[in-house]
């Protein structure tokens, strides 16, 4: 069975662990609303948003 696809709460990335990736939190979500792919940082969406990495990011998380 595939892992079910999660949100970080805090830093809104995704991943399909138990623990973020990025910046090691526990505190994750499976309620979430739209994805932004930030492929660059300095782009005014990534700025807009408060994004300093690049990947995969939802816009809310429940």
């Amino acid at each position: 069975m595939a892992k079910r696809l999660q949100v970080c709460r805090n830093c809104r990335r995704f991943t399909n662990e138990k623990v973020c990736d990025a910046c090691k939190s526990t505190n994750l979500s499976t309620s979430w609303k739209g994805m932004v792919v930030i492929t660059d940082v300095n782009s005014e969406m990534a700025k807009m948003l408060n994004i300093t990495e690049t990947g995969k990011y939802a816009i809310y998380v429940g």
